[in-house]
């Protein structure tokens, strides 16, 4: 990403990042080096275990040495598909790691929502991968066979074949076997630490710094096992399938090279390697922790302790009425919430109404463009009887009935713009009601499209602008035509919170139904929380600002 000259990347502009060729070469880069370590991991175990079967004792050096030589010959040009090969094998041979990460690492929504949606296509495009991993296996002992004799991959891939005949189902499972203990190994620890965590964090509630500390290391605990767990996948796996079936199937002992001279002081020897090996894992843990504990942001000022956050009604009072109606607005209004995000369009007569598809057809059930209808045409629809037939002739508001409510109860308003491209001063409109209704401290106005609050900015920098983005990563504050920023709920990290924060700006974000996730977002210290259950927000909120103001005390006065 920075090698591209990209500070951040939202959903507008990945795209671009996509096409970069630049990006493509590094891709290119780092499966080669991604694919030469497999290669050479595997090469490294192989050679191990062949040795060990002969009765004879190997060195690391000897086998990295010997592995890197064949890695090299696996780069040549009639050998390229054995590299291939282990490219396609990565999927399985990290099965175990992608569970145990999938199960707790929180995915983005707009992936989530793709699935959700494509069901069926998703199996469909699982069961061809597995199908596919379960086919290459019928030259798992190519790796074997090309290492120990030092054969090329296409007489080592035929040799394999016949080998593995009989036997391919069996190597697969073996290699799924393996996966599954890495995904249990994993989730055994996570869920360890997760305890861990918790408890420390609930009897040093009240001294933030030890609290913190210890947090930090045992998250860095657990990114030590997913790394150990990530870099053993592939040498275990090989290492189990070598000795279940390789070594039971053949009697091959080629291996030609490295004789191995006696060790000198064996029992010395012995004491050297677990004093080496114990300060390498030392190193290693520590600098995992330092680069976890700087990469959080946590070395950043803090300068946003004591913060209320509040709640926003998507769509309205959604969840309750039917969205982005008025109903809807005063719903937000009653039971509780801070805010109504609400859509805006504009009509073909220049209107501007609340609406979140481009066509009518979804909440209104009459197939029609918003852009091609006038103000009076779409005022004919019923809004509400999509919803429940309670709510049978609700018609679609416009901006000015919005405002005029707002202005009255003191609710505010997050006005997101909708462009389809086929306005005319779509933004100065808004501004104007904005204006006529003096909204200007208690609304927002929001978009997707970076564009609409440049134009914002340049109609009247003192409206409060901000962007919207399903994907956030990097320093997103360069875009200075953002006031805030509104991003979906797991790109609400707590290194992007803080850096946030420390830019002056406020962090929204959506859409949020879980109460374990609102307090975990209430806990990061984000500014606003777009959900349609506004009760359920409205309770967490409530407990995190009265259950720890002793804490937050201390925090404030530390």
């Amino acid at each position: 990403m920075r090698a591209a000259g990209f500070g951040y990347i939202t959903l507008e502009n990945v795209g671009i990042l996509a096409r970069s060729p630049l990006t493509w070469a590094l891709i290119l880069l780092a499966l080669f080096a991604a694919t030469a370590l497999g290669l050479l991991d595997v090469g490294a175990v192989i050679y191990i275990l062949d040795q060990s079967r002969q009765g004879r004792r190997a060195r690391i050096s000897h086998a990295v040495a010997f592995s890197a030589r064949s890695t090299v010959r696996a780069f040549r040009w009639p050998n390229l598909p054995l590299a291939l090969l282990m490219l396609l094998l990565a999927p399985l041979l990290h099965l175990g790691m992608l569970v145990g990460a999938l199960t707790t690492v929180a995915i983005p929504e707009f992936i989530l929502t793709y699935v959700s949606g494509h069901v069926l296509t998703v199996a469909a495009w699982f069961l061809a991968a597995l199908i596919i991993e379960f086919l290459l296996c019928r030259w798992l002992f190519s790796f074997h066979l090309f290492t120990l004799t030092g054969a090329s991959f296409r007489d080592s891939a035929r040799r394999g074949a016949a080998l593995t005949r009989g036997h391919q189902l069996t190597g697969f499972f073996s290699v799924l076997f393996c996966q599954a203990l890495f995904a249990l190994f994993y989730l055994t620890i996570f869920l360890l630490m997760v305890t861990l965590a918790v408890l420390i964090s609930q009897f040093f509630k009240a001294q933030f710094m030890l609290q913190w500390v210890t947090s930090t290391v045992v998250w860095g605990v657990v990114v030590l096992c997913m790394l150990i767990s990530f870099a053993l996948a592939t040498p275990i796996s090989f290492a189990l399938i070598s000795q279940r079936l390789y070594a039971r199937l053949t009697g091959l002992g080629e291996c030609q090279d490295f004789t191995h001279p006696p060790l000198e002081d064996p029992q010395k020897r012995k004491r050297t390697r677990r004093i080496y090996a114990a300060a390498a894992v030392l190193i290693a843990a520590s600098g995992i922790y330092l680069a976890v504990f700087m990469a959080s942001g946590r070395l950043n000022p803090r300068i946003e302790y004591i913060r209320t956050t509040e709640i926003t009604a998507h769509r309205g009072a959604s969840a309750y009425y039917p969205e982005n109606t008025m109903a809807a607005v005063r719903g937000a209004w009653e039971l509780g919430a801070d805010w109504a995000e609400i859509d805006v369009q504009m009509t073909r007569d220049g209107e501007i109404i609340l609406m979140h598809d481009a066509n009518t057809r979804r909440t209104t059930g009459v197939r029609g463009s918003v852009w091609d209808m006038t103000l009076e045409e779409i005022r004919r629809l019923d809004a509400g009887r999509w919803f429940s037939p309670d709510f049978a002739g609700e018609k679609v508001p416009t901006l000015r009935e919005a405002a005029e409510y707002a202005r009255d109860t003191g609710l505010k308003l997050n006005i997101e713009l909708k462009p389809t491209g086929r306005e005319t001063d779509f933004e100065q409109a808004v501004i104007d009601i904005i204006r006529e209704y003096d909204l200007m401290d208690q609304c927002v106005i929001t978009s997707q499209v970076y564009r609409v609050l440049e134009n914002v900015k340049r109609i009247d920098d003192t409206v409060t602008t901000v962007y919207v983005t399903s994907l956030a990563f990097g320093d997103i504050t360069r875009l200075s035509a953002a006031d805030h920023f509104s991003v979906e709920a797991t790109s609400a990290t707590a290194r992007l919170t803080s850096r946030v924060h420390n830019a002056g700006k406020q962090i929204y974000a959506w859409t949020v139904n879980n109460g374990n996730r609102m307090r975990t977002l209430i806990e990061r210290n984000v500014d606003n929380i777009i959900t349609d259950d506004i009760l359920l927000a409205r309770q967490c909120v409530d407990e995190s600002r009265y259950s720890d103001l002793l804490s937050e005390f201390v925090k404030l006065i530390q």
